[in-house]
């Protein structure tokens, strides 16, 4: 690929490098230039443009991408469309994820071209949770470079692959027995707070606890009640002990073994989870807890008991290979103490945060265009109000919170979203026009909300995938701050702004939203194509209700 300064009259057919601002136009870098780019650059006084240009064999970023997800694709796992370069891969289930980490770090010391990010092996995702993301740096790769990453992404000359680069293994319906000893002089609460905290783990990992076993703390009532448990039907066998495990041959591994089982490994190179000890009856994983697990706390604990939920056989070998990140306990930079921390466990391997966007439903105008109806309250065929269609999409999104902003009929607005878990913002000066609501549902956008979704009340068709879309391409500290759907090159709506615009947001004024405010950030903002052109239809007009078969024959 040549990169660097190409005079105009050279410049047909190359990838502008950078953004080109021009008096009442953009020019994105990343654009193929054609004749009518290079004559507005021609007419703005550019005598020449820093582009790429491709060379034989070079493959283009985006198709690379492609190439390089298909490569990497499992069962369970998704895929964005390329764009920019990227393709985004995605859970289909909640689960437990894996990879080889050897394999994609192959993979990131072939070229400085591709890169793989990922989350760290054996995270807990949940569904539509991001795994990994491919993106190629310049604008395309070579063809000869894209030929071995191919190559070690399919497991070509690596021998037989026995489990994929990457995978999701999806969480199985469990059913947990808990034996709990006890002793005399050990507080309830201390009891509740074991029981509590395990049943709430083994939700979070979509399994049921049955009755609890509590028995005197010796090796006999253990064993009794594992073989109680274990004929219940139990998938998975814990013992809380009264009193902390410290040797393989203490009352609760006793128990195991009494029980028919046997012990196969005791501690663990995690801390706070040392001393956990794995053992068997049968078939089934039969664990003594550490006294950790009483917390609700990240702890060795939860990394065993994700695995097993997730089908995984866990092993000695694999409880020894936790250490490498095991430090778990809090320091200084971390001095919550563990009787003050939230009732629910982290069950993730490694601390991560996705992008928190709120919504903004727009439904505030008079609707003149379909007076004396209000468009919003017109009924489907089944009975549905336009804008609860619209709300319930965006309430299926992994938007949070959803803010509806009322202004004309604002009582009936209301009550046709009722029962609905949505907040409500009221533009009293709604006939100043679309600005008016806008800074109403601005002005309730929580102090933690990393972007703002707009939506309008208009717009049934826009589906909760088209809007997790969106926020997919979200990312503010990657130049993605302003996220834009189209449809074959035509922005629609809803559109995504990060919260470092809403002072700008805040001070527009008439019958006009932030759109505009778009082409002054036109470097920061990302365009996602749709499948379909809902992003480009709203429904204001009883003639326009006509296209729109649900409400065919509505007046």
């Amino acid at each position: 690929m040549n990169f660097g300064p190409t005079p105009l009259e050279e410049a047909r057919g190359a990838i502008l490098a950078h953004t080109v601002r021009l008096t009442g136009r953009v020019i994105k870098k990343g654009t193929v230039l054609d004749e009518a780019a290079i004559t507005l650059l021609r007419e703005a006084g550019r005598r020449d443009v820093i582009t790429a240009r491709l060379e034989s064999g070079d493959v283009p970023e985006d198709e690379a991408a492609d190439r390089i997800a298909d490569a990497l694709m499992a069962p369970l796992i998704a895929r964005s469309r390329a764009a920019t370069g990227r393709v985004n891969l995605f859970a289909e289930s909640p689960g437990l994820f894996t990879l080889d980490a050897a394999l994609i770090e192959r993979i990131n010391a072939v070229d400085e071209s591709v890169t793989i990010a990922t989350l760290p092996n054996h995270s807990v995702v949940d569904t539509k949770e991001m795994l990994a993301t491919i993106k190629i740096i310049p604008f395309a790769v070579p063809g000869r470079v894209l030929a071995v990453v191919e190559a070690i992404a399919k497991g070509v000359g690596a021998g037989r692959k026995a489990n994929g680069a990457l995978g999701v293994h999806p969480f199985q319906p469990l059913s947990v027995g808990l034996v709990l000893t006890e002793l005399p002089g050990i507080k309830e609460s201390v009891m509740e707070g074991a029981v509590e905290a395990t049943e709430t783990r083994i939700r979070a990992l979509l399994g049921t606890l049955l009755p609890v076993e509590r028995v005197r703390h010796e090796e006999g009532p253990v064993a009794d009640a594992l073989a109680r448990l274990k004929r219940a039907g139990a998938d998975l066998l814990l013992v809380a002990g009264a009193s902390a495990v410290v040797d393989r041959r203490d009352v609760g591994p006793a128990g195991i073994v009494r029980a028919g089982g046997a012990i196969e490994h005791f501690g663990m190179p995690v801390d706070p989870g040392n001393l956990i000890c794995l053992g068997r009856i049968g078939d089934t994983p039969a664990l003594v807890l550490p006294g950790c697990a009483r917390s609700p706390k990240l702890n060795g604990f939860d990394w065993v008991l994700a695995r097993i939920f997730a089908g995984r056989k866990v092993t000695a070998k694999d409880i020894m290979g936790m250490g490498v990140g095991g430090l778990l306990k809090e320091i200084e930079t971390r001095p919550l103490p563990r009787a003050e921390a939230p009732r629910t466990p982290p069950l993730t391997s490694a601390p991560r945060r996705a992008r928190t966007v709120c919504a903004l439903v727009l439904a505030a105008g008079r609707s003149r265009r379909m007076a004396p109806l209000n468009k919003l309250l017109v009924p489907d065929n089944k009975g549905i109000p336009m804008i609860l269609r619209v709300v319930d999409n965006v309430l299926a999104s992994h938007a949070s919170p959803v803010i509806v902003v009322t202004g004309h009929e604002r009582e009936r607005i209301e009550e046709a979203l009722a029962g609905r878990p949505v907040l409500f913002a009221h533009a009293e000066n709604y006939a100043d026009g679309l600005s008016a609501s806008l800074k109403a549902g601005l002005a309730a956008v929580p102090a933690d909300a990393e972007g703002i979704m707009v939506c309008l009340g208009d717009m049934p068709l826009v589906s909760a995938a088209m809007l997790d879309r969106l926020m997919q391409a979200f990312d503010p500290e990657e130049g993605r701050a302003i996220v834009q759907p189209t449809f074959r090159g035509k922005q629609g709506n809803p559109m995504l702004w990060a919260r470092e615009f809403l002072p700008q947001m805040l001070s527009i004024t008439g019958d006009i939203g932030a759109r505009h405010l778009a082409a002054q950030h036109a470097a920061r903002m990302v365009e996602v194509e749709m499948a379909s052109d809902a992003v480009l239809r709203d429904f204001d007009t009883t003639e326009s209700l006509k296209g729109l078969p649900e409400f065919a024959g509505k007046r």
